[in-house]
């Protein structure tokens, strides 16, 4: 994937934390998958668009755009204005309150976003697993924390993030609240190489939280917290 070919999309406005296109295009890499156009994606927690219109763009597949924040109508004049309108559908919906078709998507990708609703162990078997086809993926990429200082998070990062220390989990407790299913044929997770040039694109802008967030990159996030990379393979159906 070829980052600077989406450079111009890039930018405070679209940016809502670390550069997403960089921790999408490392999974990509990592994890590369191939799709038809057939193939219905779900972008779970997609923000602004940017990581759906990127999907589109590399896979050619049907792309739902879900977000909380960020309403349907407002990425959906984003969408057409990318010129990629009939190709992802935008939703707003809640993740532990999702209505979709069961086994709907080929793949399931999660950007700096799965940490705010899936903390819970069971939460993929629950909510996840039922719309994912057999022979699915699921890709995520979301800050934590270092293994090293698993135990350690709140005395940590409270000065940084206050109350929600406890969404900033260490890939071993990540591999631990993925759990197991009868469904799920591999699990990878590891500390991403994308942390630096992430937070780098982020710090640059103007953007009110990334100027807070520069006070405690030196001495909080960039000793102590990562990204955590998740991918989950499917069994195939019998």
């Amino acid at each position: 994937m070829n980052i600077d070919s989406y450079k111009s999309y890039i930018s405070s406005e679209t940016m809502m934390g670390p550069n997403s296109v960089r921790i999408l295009a490392e999974l990509f890499d990592k994890c590369p998958l191939q799709f038809v156009p057939d193939d219905m994606i779900l972008d779970l927690g997609c923000g602004t668009g940017l990581t759906s219109l990127i999907i589109a763009k590399e896979t050619g597949a049907r792309v739902f755009a879900n977000d909380l924040w960020v309403s349907a109508e407002e990425n959906e004049k984003r969408f057409v204005e990318w010129g990629v309108g009939e190709q992802i559908t935008p939703i707003c919906e809640d993740a532990n309150h999702l209505h979709f078709e069961k086994r709907q998507f080929r793949a399931l990708i999660s950007i700096d976003s799965y940490h705010y609703f899936a903390g819970n162990k069971g939460f993929l078997q629950e909510k996840i697993l039922p719309f994912m086809k057999d022979n699915g993926v699921v890709l995520i990429g979301i800050p934590g924390i270092k293994d090293e200082y698993t135990d350690c998070a709140k005395e940590i990062l409270s000065d940084w993030l206050g109350n929600d220390t406890y969404m900033f989990k260490s890939p071993k407790l990540w591999k631990e609240l993925i759990g197991d299913s009868n469904r799920i044929q591999s699990v990878k997770i590891w500390e991403m190489d994308c942390f630096n040039k992430a937070w780098d694109d982020w710090l640059v802008t103007d953007n009110k939280f990334a100027l807070n967030d520069r006070q405690y990159f030196e001495t909080i996030i960039k000793p102590y917290t990562c990204f955590v990379g998740i991918y989950i393979k499917l069994k195939k159906g019998l």
